[in-house]
């Protein structure tokens, strides 16, 4: 046995042996497919001084697909600055073989200065100045309840619920997060964030076609600058990165599914808790499952345990109506399986700390200029809507996958809205699969 490195460098540096740019990468592992020379010989045979032509030799020995070959171009990292945050929510949700980061609310600038223009958003000219005025608003609101949280985690420590003899520093640290975490609800999402995502240019080519299909008109400006810094590195599987019919008539049926929806629902209220669980067991007969589910469960030592074949082979479906964007953010980063939502306003969150009475008259204004855009059938509606925005949200995956996102999210330090909307799941699952209760560790989200 022998095993190979290959390692992926940009194209100016890719001189010495087994340094391959991605697309030359790709293509000799596509030759090594079709071959029984080894690695080795097949490099030996490729002109590093001459990448190009090699690559051009070589995918010309077989028609290869180029969604065949793009995938084996390695991870290609591309970081994205000051985008949306509904456009960095959308590149996650439709890259689903990535691995990447965002940055967090907790490290975001707070101004209305941190939002892109009217302009770049598409936003109406006629609404521009009240959508300004908005958005100003927000900020404004959410300060000033940060602020006012703050002094109440000063004045009453216990609501951090740290533990007892946490030292000063981490809870003037505890402090902060639970006034962010309770005050966030008013960030717009049009707020600008950073993100990085690393995959092949095979699910960067599909990522980009989808952005560059849709509707809004940032989608198809970051659409059109990541092909453009993706042609550096795979130029000719980049070619397959453009907008596409069948792209373009599912995301603008997506978008009159959500216009309709948020006609119907758009609410300025607080929508109560509502969770939908579908498990499927069943197995093909002649392959049927042996294993109980507390074999499949009961082995691991944590979360990042291995679950059995009666665990990886369930099937399971969840929802929730009134998801905030908030938390609809980091859960629909858990990247197996579909995510789905509508992203409409179907009632807005705040937290009990929060006096909604002092807030109502703000989100009533924002709500009805929501509704000026949805009758006017208006792509660019996304950036009427804050974080305590509720939505629809469904994620379909599998069962380990599942018990993961409900432990990790009611777990040491969660998010206490994640607690509950993670815990209510769980109840809706233990319904289908009572004898999992014993081997998954739900937990409070103590300390926060």
């Amino acid at each position: 046995m022998n095993v190979t490195g290959l390692a992926i460098v940009p194209p100016a540096e890719a001189e010495n042996e087994f340094k391959v740019t991605p697309e030359l990468l790709a293509s000799v592992l596509a030759r090594y497919s079709r071959s029984n020379d080894g690695i080795g010989n097949i490099m030996n045979k490729v002109d590093l001084a001459n990448a190009d032509a090699s690559i051009d030799r070589i995918l010309k020995f077989v028609d290869y697909g180029h969604a065949s070959i793009g995938g084996l171009t390695g991870g290609i990292a591309m970081a994205v600055d000051d985008v949306s945050m509904w456009l960095a929510y959308k590149l996650f949700e439709i890259s689903q073989m990535s691995d990447g980061q965002e940055s967090s609310t907790r490290y975001i600038t707070m101004d209305p200065k941190n939002v892109p223009t009217a302009d770049e958003l598409g936003i109406p000219s006629d609404l521009a100045e009240e959508w300004s005025q908005l958005i100003e608003e927000g900020f404004a609101c959410y300060n000033r309840e940060f602020e006012r949280l703050d002094e109440v985690a000063v004045a009453k420590p216990e609501v951090v619920r740290a533990p007892e003899g946490t030292p000063e520093k981490v809870m003037k640290r505890m402090r902060k997060n639970y006034a962010l975490d309770r005050a966030r609800y008013f960030i717009p999402v049009a707020t600008k964030t950073n993100m990085a995502l690393v995959m092949s240019a095979r699910m960067w080519a599909q990522s980009v076609k989808h952005l560059a299909s849709m509707p809004q008109k940032e989608a198809k400006d970051v659409a059109d600058a990541l092909r453009k810094e993706l042609m550096k590195f795979a130029p000719r599987l980049m070619r397959h990165s453009f907008s596409e019919k069948s792209f373009e008539a599912q995301c603008n049926q997506e978008h009159d599914t959500s216009i309709a929806m948020g006609k119907a629902r758009l609410s300025s209220g607080q929508l109560e808790d509502e969770i939908w669980v579908d498990v499927e067991r069943s197995v093909p007969p002649f392959m049927a499952e042996e294993q109980s589910v507390a074999d499949g469960l009961m082995h691991r030592a944590n979360r990042y345990g291995y679950c059995g074949t009666s665990i990886r082979r369930m099937r399971v479906s969840f929802a929730w109506n009134n998801m905030a964007i908030a938390e609809l953010r980091d859960l629909n980063r858990h990247r197996t399986g579909h995510r789905y939502t509508p992203f409409i306003q179907a009632g807005f969150y705040l937290p009990e700390e929060v006096d909604r009475s002092v807030y109502q008259s703000f989100i009533d204004r924002q709500t009805a200029f929501l509704g000026k855009l949805f009758e006017r059938n208006e792509a660019s509606y996304l950036y009427g809507l804050f974080l305590g925005s509720q939505t629809p949200f469904e994620h379909s995956t599998h069962a380990d996958k599942f018990v993961y996102e409900a432990e990790l999210r009611t777990g040491l330090g969660s998010h206490y809205r994640y607690a509950e909307h993670l815990s209510g799941a769980l109840a809706k699952f233990y319904e289908h699969v009572p004898e999992a209760r014993e081997w998954v560790e739900e937990g409070t989200a103590e300390p926060e």
